[in-house]
């Protein structure tokens, strides 16, 4: 078992004030593996203090010298990409074959090309009789999920340590043991003390301290709904910039030309991704009432066809889900589905492995778009297929949500899925299948958020506009 027993606070390995530790629980043996600090209110403290001080001479740093730390943590970070792979296995459940690529590849690509944005980026513009500057706007809390849990926190990090702002981490205690690898790597990059500072601990306490801090310039969190609009509050009495990335429902739209073959397993593919612990993942998928039982037979099968075992091993496709908590609520959710009425097209309730967070591969189908699947985030393998009338129908349909974060739409031409698309009120919208860009903005609509993630975009959100007006020359 590994013993994490010292928090990174600047430039050190440093003891905790207090003596709580935190247990790190394997998600398929159910055994602990870790345990790490119990942070409390004053290790956040002296975490903030540490950014603070060092802020003023990261932020006047040049911006090739941000590049030359972010790159050496890039390949710091690919020097150990397959214990992140393991231990990221470990902590989340995504299987290995699937998450060396998502939850360690792209993180690491995203340090190499955050270090070629700060390069690059045009800190400084003429506008007129005016020099208009981009400015790191300081001290920047970086608050992050289980889910995905290194790539979250890279899109914080690097996008604020390229733009010039100090940091601290708060990572999900469940699956922290990643952020104690990026630290040790960080360290050994020789970051300029207090640029980077790692503080563990629960959000109610570590978090809570942080988000209220008057030392803290922004906040940058991804979690649940709940939980970011404690952070906004707590952040609003001092007035800070805060980006938030939360809750989603999305939507995949399958209009009636669409190719349902591989509408339908693209769906089913994007709803279970990670165990469906996906924010952006689409579990509603829209489908025209006269092909609803073609959709039906379509997702059990894709669904079916999904291996579910342990993460480590390669011939599994569909790992366990984070927790025994997360386990249960997602079982739960499944029991409402039925107890209501819904149509079970596959899956259900019961364990698929004797021991192990897992949930079986479940797809629900309904008529009545205000059902709980159709509604709640579940945040497990679990979709939902809803039919509509006609077009109009399923705009309203895909539009029916207090999120706006991804969503798909699938048709016989690209114009009509485009023209269906710009109609979803969602921050992002596959068309046909598109892949994912890393550098196109993520983030959300309604209640999935502000700010955005990705590229420059998230860059950007670092950045303090200054305009300097400049005397006319004679």
């Amino acid at each position: 078992m590994k013993t994490h027993s010292t928090l990174y606070i600047n430039g050190a390995w440093v003891a905790p004030a207090g003596p709580g530790t935190i247990e790190v629980v394997h998600s398929h043996t159910e055994q602990v593996i870790a345990t790490i600090p119990e942070g409390s209110a004053q290790d956040a403290e002296r975490a903030v203090a540490a950014a603070r001080a060092a802020f003023d001479g990261w932020a006047r740093s040049a911006p090739a010298t941000r590049a030359e730390y972010l790159n050496r943590i890039a390949a710091g970070l690919q020097a150990r990409s397959d214990e992140l792979t393991q231990t990221i296995a470990a902590e989340v459940g995504m299987p290995v074959k699937l998450g060396a690529r998502v939850q360690v590849g792209q993180p690491i690509w995203h340090w190499s090309h955050y270090a070629k944005l700060a390069a690059e980026f045009p800190y400084e513009e003429k506008v007129g009789n005016s020099l208009v500057l981009r400015e790191a706007a300081g001290v920047a809390v970086c608050i992050t999920p289980w889910n995905f849990p290194l790539s979250q926190i890279t899109l914080k990090v690097a996008a604020a340590l390229a733009a010039g702002c100090t940091v601290v981490l708060k990572p999900s205690e469940v699956a922290p043991l990643n952020a104690f690898i990026l630290a040790e790597v960080i360290d050994a990059a020789g970051l300029p003390p207090g640029v980077f500072n790692l503080v563990t601990g629960y959000g109610p306490v570590v978090g809570e301290a942080l988000a209220a801090h008057p030392e803290v310039d922004m906040i940058s969190f991804t979690g649940s709904t709940r939980a970011g609009k404690r952070v906004a509050e707590l952040a609003a009495a001092s007035v800070k910039r805060v980006t938030l990335e939360l809750g989603g429902k999305s939507a995949s739209v399958l209009l009636p030309d669409a190719d349902f073959g591989k509408a339908v397993k693209g769906t089913v593919s994007a709803c279970f991704l990670n165990s469906g612990q996906t924010c952006s993942a689409h579990t509603r998928m829209l489908v025209p009432h006269s092909r609803f039982d073609e959709a039906k037979a379509l997702a059990r099968a894709a669904a079916e066809s999904y291996s579910v075992g342990d993460p480590l091993a390669e011939t599994s496709r569909l790992g366990p889900l984070v927790s025994a908590a997360q386990r249960d609520r997602v079982v739960a959710y499944i029991r409402k589905g039925v107890e209501q009425g819904m149509e079970l097209v596959c899956g259900g309730a019961e364990a698929p492995h004797p021991t192990g967070f897992y949930v079986r591969p479940t797809v629900f189908a309904t008529t009545d778009s205000k059902a709980i699947l159709a509604q709640e985030e579940v945040f497990g393998p679990v979709l939902t297929i809803i039919a509509y009338q006609d077009e109009e129908d399923a705009v309203r349909i895909a539009n029916d949500s207090i999120y706006g974060l991804g969503g798909a739409v699938w048709a016989g031409s690209d114009e009509d899925a485009l023209r269906v698309a710009r109609r979803i009120r969602t921050g992002q919208v596959d068309i046909n299948g598109g892949a994912f860009n890393p550098q196109a903005p993520f983030g959300g609509y309604k209640q999935s958020g502000t700010g955005r993630e990705n590229g420059v975009y998230g860059m950007e959100e670092y950045l303090q506009y200054k305009s300097l007006q400049l005397k006319a020359s004679a």
